[in-house]
């Protein structure tokens, strides 16, 4: 459903990226579920506009988020910038499922914004969003460390690393 929303917003002419636990589960194939989509606008958008693009799809704004009357999912909109912990220097990338396109994190950039609910809130369901993404896509772990140490985050990124080898030992453990 992310995906299709984010292509509902391409096609209004709306820049949006997806992130957050609806980004993670894309790449983590359903280890991680979500029950809300987070959109970081790129730049200003009418209210209006947004009410229309995601009309399309059956959602109507209740409150701060969109709602569907038969779906338990719904749609928010995070303020801005895009960022993950101090890193501002984000570039999504074009997501395709099922003829729908959306701009989203890349799987490199979902781990980091997982790892960032682990690091600084000690989310542990984060930390398995992470581990499950790098398990199934190819993440950068250059990146994901050199980002770890500048977020004073060495510690936490020696605990990823540990859950991603037991996960990769015991493929049916939690963490998974």
């Amino acid at each position: 459903m992310a995906v299709a929303v984010g292509s509902a917003l391409r096609r209004s002419g709306i820049r949006a990226v997806l992130t957050g636990g609806a980004c993670a589960d894309l790449y983590a194939e359903g280890a991680s579920a979500s029950f809300d989509a987070d959109f970081i606008l790129a730049g200003p958008v009418d209210g209006e506009d947004l009410d229309r693009a995601l009309a399309l799809l059956g959602f109507v704004r209740n409150g701060d988020r969109y709602v569907h009357s038969r779906l338990p999912f719904h749609v928010e909109f995070p303020a801005g910038p895009l960022g993950i912990g101090q890193d501002s220097r984000i570039t999504p990338v074009l997501h395709a499922r099922h003829g729908e396109r959306t701009l989203a994190l890349s799987p490199t950039d979902a781990c980091r914004d997982r790892l960032a609910g682990f690091y600084f809130w000690s989310d542990r369901q984060s930390l398995a969003a992470a581990v499950a993404i790098a398990r199934r896509r190819r993440v950068s772990f250059a990146k994901i460390r050199a980002w770890s140490r500048a977020e004073g985050q060495t510690r936490g990124y020696e605990a990823f690393l540990l859950e991603l080898r037991r996960a990769r030992a015991h493929p049916a453990s939690p963490a998974d």
